[in-house]
Protein backbone atom coordinates (compact mmCIF):
# COMPACT_ATOMS: atom_id res chain seq x y z
CA UNK A 1 0.00 0.00 0.00
CA UNK A 2 1.40 3.62 -0.97
CA UNK A 3 1.47 5.75 1.93
CA UNK A 4 0.81 9.68 1.49
CA UNK A 5 4.43 10.63 2.27
CA UNK A 6 5.48 7.76 -0.80
CA UNK A 7 2.85 9.04 -3.07
CA UNK A 8 4.04 12.82 -2.12
CA UNK A 9 7.72 11.87 -2.62
CA UNK A 10 6.92 10.02 -6.08
CA UNK A 11 4.83 12.95 -7.09
CA UNK A 12 7.92 15.24 -6.30
CA UNK A 13 10.59 12.81 -8.13
CA UNK A 14 8.18 12.92 -11.51
CA UNK A 15 8.03 16.57 -11.09
CA UNK A 16 11.50 17.21 -11.18
CA UNK A 17 12.22 14.79 -14.00
CA UNK A 18 9.52 16.42 -15.95
CA UNK A 19 10.95 19.58 -15.08
CA UNK A 20 14.59 18.40 -15.89
CA UNK A 21 13.11 17.17 -19.40
CA UNK A 22 11.50 20.37 -20.00
CA UNK A 23 14.28 22.72 -19.34
CA UNK A 24 17.35 20.30 -21.15
CA UNK A 25 18.91 21.68 -24.23
CA UNK A 26 17.61 20.38 -27.39
CA UNK A 27 19.02 19.57 -30.91
CA UNK A 28 17.45 22.21 -32.14
CA UNK A 29 19.16 24.87 -29.34
CA UNK A 30 22.34 23.11 -29.65
CA UNK A 31 22.23 23.43 -33.88
CA UNK A 32 21.66 27.14 -33.38
CA UNK A 33 24.65 27.68 -31.03
CA UNK A 34 26.79 25.91 -33.52
CA UNK A 35 25.73 28.14 -36.47
CA UNK A 36 26.36 31.60 -33.90
CA UNK A 37 29.66 30.13 -32.85
CA UNK A 38 31.02 28.64 -36.61
CA UNK A 39 32.12 32.37 -37.26
CA UNK A 40 30.89 31.84 -41.25
CA UNK A 41 27.73 32.29 -42.58
CA UNK A 42 25.69 29.08 -43.11
CA UNK A 43 24.92 27.86 -46.50
CA UNK A 44 22.09 25.95 -48.22
CA UNK A 45 22.06 23.75 -49.83
CA UNK A 46 23.99 21.33 -47.67
CA UNK A 47 24.34 17.97 -46.56
CA UNK A 48 24.52 19.47 -42.56
CA UNK A 49 21.19 18.23 -41.64
CA UNK A 50 19.63 16.72 -39.66
CA UNK A 51 19.99 12.32 -40.27
CA UNK A 52 17.69 10.76 -37.40
CA UNK A 53 15.71 12.62 -34.33
CA UNK A 54 14.11 15.73 -34.16
CA UNK A 55 15.04 19.28 -33.23
CA UNK A 56 12.86 19.19 -30.35
CA UNK A 57 14.64 15.92 -29.13
CA UNK A 58 16.25 16.68 -25.66
CA UNK A 59 19.69 16.31 -25.12
CA UNK A 60 21.70 14.13 -22.65
CA UNK A 61 24.85 14.30 -24.10
CA UNK A 62 26.66 15.31 -27.29
CA UNK A 63 28.87 12.80 -29.23
CA UNK A 64 31.21 13.73 -32.24
CA UNK A 65 33.01 11.17 -34.42
CA UNK A 66 34.34 11.20 -37.90
CA UNK A 67 31.87 8.77 -39.13
CA UNK A 68 28.22 7.48 -37.27
CA UNK A 69 28.86 3.40 -37.62
CA UNK A 70 26.66 0.91 -36.04
CA UNK A 71 29.77 0.70 -33.41
CA UNK A 72 30.00 4.45 -32.91
CA UNK A 73 25.98 4.69 -32.04
CA UNK A 74 26.21 1.77 -29.97
CA UNK A 75 29.15 3.28 -28.25
CA UNK A 76 27.38 6.70 -28.00
CA UNK A 77 24.26 5.14 -26.73
CA UNK A 78 26.17 3.51 -23.55
CA UNK A 79 27.90 6.70 -22.86
CA UNK A 80 24.33 8.77 -22.36
CA UNK A 81 25.08 10.37 -25.60
CA UNK A 82 22.21 10.52 -27.52
CA UNK A 83 23.03 13.46 -29.91
CA UNK A 84 25.62 12.51 -32.63
CA UNK A 85 27.00 14.84 -34.69
CA UNK A 86 29.26 13.11 -37.59
CA UNK A 87 31.34 14.19 -39.98
CA UNK A 88 30.57 11.99 -42.98
CA UNK A 89 27.51 10.38 -43.90
CA UNK A 90 24.56 8.03 -42.02
CA UNK A 91 23.55 6.16 -44.25
CA UNK A 92 26.36 5.07 -47.05
CA UNK A 93 26.11 8.19 -49.42
CA UNK A 94 26.76 11.42 -49.74
CA UNK A 95 23.31 13.14 -49.42
CA UNK A 96 22.09 10.36 -46.92
CA UNK A 97 19.44 9.28 -49.21
CA UNK A 98 17.23 6.16 -47.90
CA UNK A 99 15.20 5.87 -51.14
CA UNK A 100 16.55 2.48 -52.23
CA UNK A 101 17.38 1.56 -48.43
CA UNK A 102 13.87 1.23 -47.15
CA UNK A 103 13.89 -2.76 -47.49
CA UNK A 104 18.09 -3.32 -46.09
CA UNK A 105 18.40 -4.99 -43.55
CA UNK A 106 21.34 -3.31 -42.18
CA UNK A 107 20.17 0.09 -42.62
CA UNK A 108 16.56 -0.77 -40.76
CA UNK A 109 18.45 -2.13 -38.24
CA UNK A 110 20.85 0.91 -37.93
CA UNK A 111 17.13 3.38 -38.11
CA UNK A 112 15.55 1.22 -35.54
CA UNK A 113 18.75 1.49 -33.06
CA UNK A 114 18.27 4.99 -33.15
CA UNK A 115 13.99 5.37 -32.75
CA UNK A 116 14.70 3.08 -29.84
CA UNK A 117 17.06 4.81 -28.13
CA UNK A 118 15.60 8.59 -29.17
CA UNK A 119 19.06 9.48 -30.66
CA UNK A 120 19.58 12.43 -33.09
CA UNK A 121 22.61 12.21 -35.70
CA UNK A 122 23.67 15.63 -37.34
CA UNK A 123 26.23 15.82 -40.01
CA UNK A 124 28.71 18.46 -39.90
CA UNK A 125 30.49 17.85 -42.90
CA UNK A 126 30.74 21.42 -45.32
CA UNK A 127 30.57 23.82 -42.56
CA UNK A 128 33.40 22.10 -40.11
CA UNK A 129 35.49 22.23 -43.17
CA UNK A 130 34.63 25.95 -44.01
CA UNK A 131 35.66 27.63 -40.72
CA UNK A 132 38.46 29.16 -40.59
CA UNK A 133 41.14 27.96 -39.75
CA UNK A 134 39.36 24.65 -41.27
CA UNK A 135 38.55 22.50 -38.35
CA UNK A 136 39.33 19.04 -39.89
CA UNK A 137 42.40 20.27 -40.56
CA UNK A 138 43.68 21.57 -36.99
CA UNK A 139 42.81 18.56 -35.65
CA UNK A 140 44.85 16.47 -38.02
CA UNK A 141 47.74 18.87 -38.04
CA UNK A 142 47.56 18.71 -34.14
CA UNK A 143 47.92 14.99 -33.91
CA UNK A 144 50.53 14.32 -36.50
CA UNK A 145 52.64 17.14 -34.87
CA UNK A 146 52.64 19.32 -37.95
CA UNK A 147 51.45 22.88 -36.50
CA UNK A 148 54.79 24.39 -36.64
CA UNK A 149 55.25 23.71 -40.50
CA UNK A 150 52.19 25.69 -41.90
CA UNK A 151 52.80 27.66 -44.62
CA UNK A 152 51.75 31.20 -45.57
CA UNK A 153 51.35 30.25 -49.16
CA UNK A 154 48.53 28.19 -48.34
CA UNK A 155 46.71 26.44 -45.58
CA UNK A 156 47.23 23.00 -47.59
CA UNK A 157 51.04 23.47 -47.85
CA UNK A 158 53.26 22.41 -44.95
CA UNK A 159 57.23 23.49 -45.11
CA UNK A 160 59.63 21.15 -42.81
CA UNK A 161 63.13 20.13 -42.87
CA UNK A 162 64.69 17.94 -44.98
CA UNK A 163 63.72 14.73 -44.59
CA UNK A 164 62.69 11.34 -46.43
CA UNK A 165 59.15 10.37 -48.11
CA UNK A 166 59.79 7.04 -45.60
CA UNK A 167 60.24 8.74 -42.66
CA UNK A 168 57.41 11.29 -43.13
CA UNK A 169 55.22 8.33 -44.02
CA UNK A 170 56.67 5.67 -41.13
CA UNK A 171 56.28 9.01 -38.71
CA UNK A 172 52.38 9.97 -40.38
CA UNK A 173 51.53 6.27 -39.26
CA UNK A 174 53.31 6.40 -35.97
CA UNK A 175 51.27 9.46 -34.70
CA UNK A 176 47.76 8.01 -36.44
CA UNK A 177 48.53 4.27 -35.19
CA UNK A 178 47.79 3.28 -38.39
CA UNK A 179 47.67 -0.27 -39.72
CA UNK A 180 47.38 0.16 -43.58
CA UNK A 181 48.63 3.62 -44.75
CA UNK A 182 49.99 2.98 -48.19
CA UNK A 183 53.08 4.93 -50.32
CA UNK A 184 53.80 5.67 -53.91
CA UNK A 185 57.27 6.82 -54.81
CA UNK A 186 60.72 6.22 -54.04
CA UNK A 187 60.98 6.11 -49.93
CA UNK A 188 64.50 7.46 -49.97
CA UNK A 189 63.47 10.47 -51.95
CA UNK A 190 64.26 14.02 -50.51
CA UNK A 191 61.14 15.94 -48.67
CA UNK A 192 60.74 19.26 -47.48
CA UNK A 193 57.39 21.00 -48.89
CA UNK A 194 54.05 18.97 -48.77
CA UNK A 195 50.78 19.21 -49.06
CA UNK A 196 48.12 17.86 -47.27
CA UNK A 197 44.44 17.02 -48.52
CA UNK A 198 42.76 15.13 -45.64
CA UNK A 199 39.97 13.26 -46.99
CA UNK A 200 38.70 12.29 -50.75
CA UNK A 201 41.15 14.45 -53.25
CA UNK A 202 39.67 14.00 -56.78
CA UNK A 203 41.71 13.54 -59.96
CA UNK A 204 41.85 17.60 -60.65
CA UNK A 205 42.68 18.35 -57.22
CA UNK A 206 45.50 15.85 -57.58
CA UNK A 207 46.74 17.21 -61.07
CA UNK A 208 46.84 20.75 -59.21
CA UNK A 209 48.91 19.44 -56.37
CA UNK A 210 51.18 17.26 -58.15
CA UNK A 211 51.58 19.14 -61.03
CA UNK A 212 52.91 21.99 -58.87
CA UNK A 213 57.04 22.15 -58.63
CA UNK A 214 57.43 23.27 -55.44
CA UNK A 215 55.60 20.22 -53.64
CA UNK A 216 57.40 17.07 -53.25
CA UNK A 217 54.77 14.85 -51.31
CA UNK A 218 51.37 14.85 -51.24
CA UNK A 219 49.41 13.02 -48.06
CA UNK A 220 46.01 12.79 -48.32
CA UNK A 221 43.24 10.31 -46.99
CA UNK A 222 42.11 8.26 -50.59
CA UNK A 223 41.88 9.29 -53.53
CA UNK A 224 40.55 6.61 -56.88
CA UNK A 225 43.16 4.26 -57.83
CA UNK A 226 42.59 5.27 -61.64
CA UNK A 227 42.81 9.15 -61.34
CA UNK A 228 45.27 10.60 -58.15
CA UNK A 229 47.22 7.44 -57.68
CA UNK A 230 47.83 6.34 -61.46
CA UNK A 231 48.88 10.30 -62.07
CA UNK A 232 51.53 10.27 -59.39
CA UNK A 233 53.21 6.97 -60.87
CA UNK A 234 53.41 8.17 -64.39
CA UNK A 235 54.90 11.21 -62.97
CA UNK A 236 57.37 9.91 -61.65
CA UNK A 237 58.08 7.77 -64.64
CA UNK A 238 58.09 11.19 -66.27
CA UNK A 239 61.19 12.30 -64.45
CA UNK A 240 59.22 14.55 -62.03
CA UNK A 241 59.56 12.43 -58.56
CA UNK A 242 57.23 12.86 -56.67
CA UNK A 243 55.52 10.92 -53.80
CA UNK A 244 51.73 10.38 -52.51
CA UNK A 245 51.03 9.20 -49.05
CA UNK A 246 47.51 7.31 -48.55
CA UNK A 247 46.64 7.66 -44.94
CA UNK A 248 42.48 6.58 -45.44
CA UNK A 249 39.64 8.42 -45.27
CA UNK A 250 38.86 8.05 -42.06
CA UNK A 251 42.32 8.21 -40.07
CA UNK A 252 43.25 11.55 -42.32
CA UNK A 253 40.11 13.47 -40.65
CA UNK A 254 39.47 11.71 -37.76
CA UNK A 255 40.98 13.74 -35.17
CA UNK A 256 39.49 17.06 -37.05
CA UNK A 257 36.27 15.22 -35.12
CA UNK A 258 38.20 15.35 -31.67
CA UNK A 259 39.15 18.93 -32.26
CA UNK A 260 34.73 19.66 -33.10
CA UNK A 261 34.60 18.08 -29.59
CA UNK A 262 37.06 20.96 -27.83
CA UNK A 263 35.41 23.75 -29.76
CA UNK A 264 31.87 22.78 -28.59
CA UNK A 265 32.93 22.70 -24.90
CA UNK A 266 33.60 26.68 -25.02
CA UNK A 267 29.55 27.00 -26.02
CA UNK A 268 28.24 24.12 -24.52
CA UNK A 269 28.33 23.28 -21.03
CA UNK A 270 25.17 22.22 -19.61
CA UNK A 271 25.48 18.76 -21.12
CA UNK A 272 28.74 16.94 -21.39
CA UNK A 273 30.21 16.53 -24.86
CA UNK A 274 33.04 13.87 -26.11
CA UNK A 275 34.61 12.61 -29.01
CA UNK A 276 33.86 8.98 -29.63
CA UNK A 277 36.50 7.41 -32.67
CA UNK A 278 35.32 5.45 -35.70
CA UNK A 279 38.77 3.99 -35.76
CA UNK A 280 40.38 2.94 -38.80
CA UNK A 281 38.07 0.15 -40.54
CA UNK A 282 40.81 -1.69 -42.33
CA UNK A 283 43.77 -4.18 -40.48
CA UNK A 284 46.30 -6.07 -42.69
CA UNK A 285 47.51 -9.46 -42.85
CA UNK A 286 50.70 -10.37 -41.18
Amino acid sequence: MTTRRGFLASATALSATALRAQSALTVGQIMERIQKNLGVPWRTPTVDTLKAGTPDTPVRGIATTMMATFDVLERAAKANCNFVITHEPTFYNHEDTTTALTQDPVYTAKRAFLESHGMAVMRFHDHWHARRPDGIRTGMLQILGWEKFRSDDSPQTLVMPETTLGALATGAKARLQAKTIRVVGDPKMKVRRVALNPGYMDLNGALRTLARTDIDALVIGEAREWEGVSYAQDAITAGRPKGLIVIGHVLSEENGMNECARWLKTFVSEVPVEFIAAGEPFWSPE
